[in-house]
């Protein structure tokens, strides 16, 4: 139950990472919102070190890592996406990729679920196609580019999840904080490579900041959660994400959402419900 909650803070977290990593994206390049992104995500994980420990061990260092390069990839591409829009398509469907691979892991890891987890998790699976939808009359088309976009952010995030699950269990946030100093020196070498392609305009500091501050909490969050608990049930319940992106995409862009994501957020409330049984 434990783990179900802190899955849950986690996906919420990581929503509302995105809204925000999708706005500052809309106000100057990807690059630059990312360069104030990751070091707010790593000082807030420094923050954390004194309170959660963190061993250094070799495992930790190459599964952080690993995640780091996952990380900085799944930055870049998840806020390029969102920055296309529109965030109410693409953000579930980047959802339902992420969510794919860490259940197969687990599965094949040999984790088992009972009689309300084999319920829970496939309506868990069906609320992420039901939220990524489609889209309602006057909604936006996501072009083939986005939707490109969309897959390869997902894949990114679900290597990084599984990276960080990976890692010993008792290494604290290490690899967090390992993956974070990755991350943030692969963005800012690419800044650096590609500055002339960057353009003039400044980033949304405080709004590319919060994005990273809310991207770091996640991951706490579920490196918790994954300790505590099935890395199929934790990954599916954090891969909900875009309930939260797709609410604020609502109130504050004003974004349609589809009859049938309202049906998946319905979905998703009894699926976790039936997770939090197993």
């Amino acid at each position: 139950m434990i783990a179900l909650l802190l899955a849950l803070g986690s996906s919420l977290a990581y929503g509302c990472a995105d809204f925000l990593g999708g706005l500052g994206a809309r106000k100057a390049h990807v690059l630059r919102t990312m360069m104030v992104a990751a070091p707010a995500s790593l000082a807030v994980e420094l923050l954390l070190w004194p309170l959660l420990g963190a061993s250094f061990d070799p495992a930790a260092l190459g599964w952080g890592a690993a995640s780091g390069v996952a990380s900085a990839a799944a930055f870049a591409l998840l806020y390029k996406t969102l920055a296309i829009g529109p965030m109410n398509v693409l953000s579930p469907m980047t959802a339902l990729v992420s969510a794919a691979l860490p259940v197969a892991v687990g599965l094949f890891q040999g984790e088992h679920l009972g009689v309300a987890g084999l319920l829970g998790l496939p309506l868990a699976l069906v609320a992420v196609v039901l939220v990524s939808a489609g889209h309602g009359a006057g909604s936006a088309r996501p072009s083939r580019t986005a939707l490109l976009l969309a897959c390869g952010a997902g894949a990114a995030i679900a290597l990084q999840l599984v990276c960080l699950h990976q890692a010993p269990a008792d290494s604290g946030v290490a690899p967090l904080v390992v993956g974070r100093a990755v991350s943030s020196v692969v963005t800012l070498t690419a800044a650096g490579l590609l500055r002339r392609r960057l353009g003039p305009e400044r980033p949304a500091y405080a709004v590319s900041a919060a994005a990273g501050v809310l991207d770091s909490l996640a991951n706490v969050l579920f490196l918790l959660a994954a300790r505590g608990g099935d890395l199929t049930v934790v990954a599916v319940v954090t891969a909900l994400y875009p309930a939260g992106t797709l609410l604020l995409a609502r109130g504050v862009l004003a974004e349609r959402i589809h009859r049938g994501q309202f049906v998946g957020l319905g979905t998703a409330a009894l699926a976790v419900g039936l997770l939090a049984l197993t």
